[in-house]
């Protein structure tokens, strides 16, 4: 006698619910100080957060009058990093500017 091979397929349909939680944002803010040029923070907000010059300057005058400013909202590393950039060209050019990040 021959044996009979036999294949059973079988569709399972399934169904997975994926939750894709948006990654947490932070603002970067510039802190006013006595000392670094207004000229300086339009520069840092025009090359480092790509801001126009009349945006720039919009937020110049909030970090002026109100004492900080928004420069951008970023994931956090991305926040990090511009907040370093800024550091890092404050320093540079011998000013104390203060850059924080901060939890939307």
């Amino acid at each position: 006698m021959a044996e009979i091979e036999t294949t059973t397929k079988e569709n399972i349909d399934t169904t997975v619910d994926v939750n894709v939680k948006e990654p947490d944002k932070y603002k970067v803010l510039l802190i006013n100080d006595d000392f670094t040029p207004m000229d300086f923070v339009i520069y840092i907000l025009v090359t480092i957060f790509h801001h126009s010059n009349e945006a720039a300057e919009e937020i110049m005058v909030q970090v002026h009058e109100k004492g900080k400013g928004i420069a951008g909202v970023y994931t956090y590393e991305i926040a990090e990093q511009k907040a370093v950039e800024s550091t890092t060209q404050a320093r540079q050019n011998g000013h104390p500017l203060n850059v924080e990040i901060e939890e939307v």
